[in-house]
């Protein structure tokens, strides 16, 4: 390990660095917005509201009569059919399903833009889709008043889908605030978020390898006296799985790649995940020169690695 400083420090002794480490786990980056991004969900319903209250004329519908009123719905406003996915829990523009009415295996595919050409074929096609899926009986006997109100609820539930993805964002953005802490204290180094290859070379001069096209870096912070670069990857799990002990190699891997070119690369990952896979994070800690946690980032260990 290179941050034996912040070790001492801390009255850590080397050979208990590992147990602080995982001992220092959080339960949860979470905060009181983790659950519902309401702005998201907000601006998601406001996409759709002018067309769910065109087509709130069709809910509690006689069925008989269901089939004419969109028709004569599709006529008039064709665009409605941009709002027929979110009924369904959807983002999707395009949809496709084996047709059922058919011997063989066709393909039924539905695009969710407003069509060009109007006439009742393609009506009859998006009513094909809309009594197939059931969204008939959603507008005849649900007893609906407001499609608006409905599909705000739909946005909750996928909102509330996204919550994995959350948890990187907040970790990103605790990360962040100490860089962007560290860099007022210290303003010969700079850092960037999303660092690209491109990226990395346009801010700071910097030419570095990458092993694949993709890779985005989470943070790029550069020394600019020492013209020193620090590559950093961020992660929380909240929860175990098979995945982790892979994950723990393949930062081995990025470690060994990024240190070849002389550019130090630092890992910051938690949560209690990792307690259910101890032994490969282990095995990467004494492996890789910097696996930290938010608690360490937090005590000011990157004065101990950079400075």
């Amino acid at each position: 390990m290179n941050y034996q400083n912040f070790l001492l420090k801390n009255n850590i002794r080397i050979e208990y660095a590992f147990e602080y480490l995982y001992k220092n786990f959080l339960p949860t980056i979470a905060n009181h917005t983790y659950l519902v991004d309401w702005q998201k969900v907000n601006e998601n319903k406001f996409r759709y509201e002018i067309l769910l209250n065109i087509l709130n004329s069709l809910l509690n519908c006689n069925i008989i009569e269901f089939k004419n009123k969109f028709f004569q719905l599709f006529y008039q406003y064709p665009e409605i059919v941009e709002a027929l996915p979110i009924l369904l829990a959807s983002r999707e523009k395009v949809l496709e399903f084996i047709n059922e009415d058919n011997l063989y295996l066709e393909i039924k595919r539905y695009v969710f833009v407003k069509p060009h050409i109007i006439n009742d074929d393609i009506a009859e096609h998006y009513y094909n889709f809309i009594e197939k899926t059931g969204l008939k009986d959603l507008f005849c006997h649900s007893s609906l008043t407001s499609l608006v109100d409905y599909v705000f609820g739909v946005e909750v539930g996928l909102n509330s889908n996204a919550r994995k993805n959350r948890t990187g964002i907040l970790m990103e953005n605790v990360v962040a605030n100490e860089l962007q802490y560290f860099c007022q204290k210290y303003p010969n180094f700079y850092y960037i978020e999303q660092a690209t290859q491109k990226r990395i070379l346009e801010t700071f001069g910097y030419v570095i390898n990458i092993d694949k096209n993709s890779r985005r870096f989470d943070f790029a912070l550069f020394d600019n006296v020492l013209k020193k670069l620090y590559l950093i990857e961020v992660n929380f799990y909240n929860s175990g799985g098979s995945k982790l002990k892979a994950t723990a190699g393949e930062y081995q891997y990025l470690n060994d790649f990024i240190k070849s070119q002389g550019i130090e690369f630092i890992w910051i990952t938690d949560g209690q995940g990792w307690l259910t896979a101890l032994n490969p994070l282990e095995e990467t800690f004494n492996h890789n020169d910097y696996v930290i946690n938010l608690q360490m980032l937090k005590n000011g260990i990157l004065e101990d690695i950079c400075l």
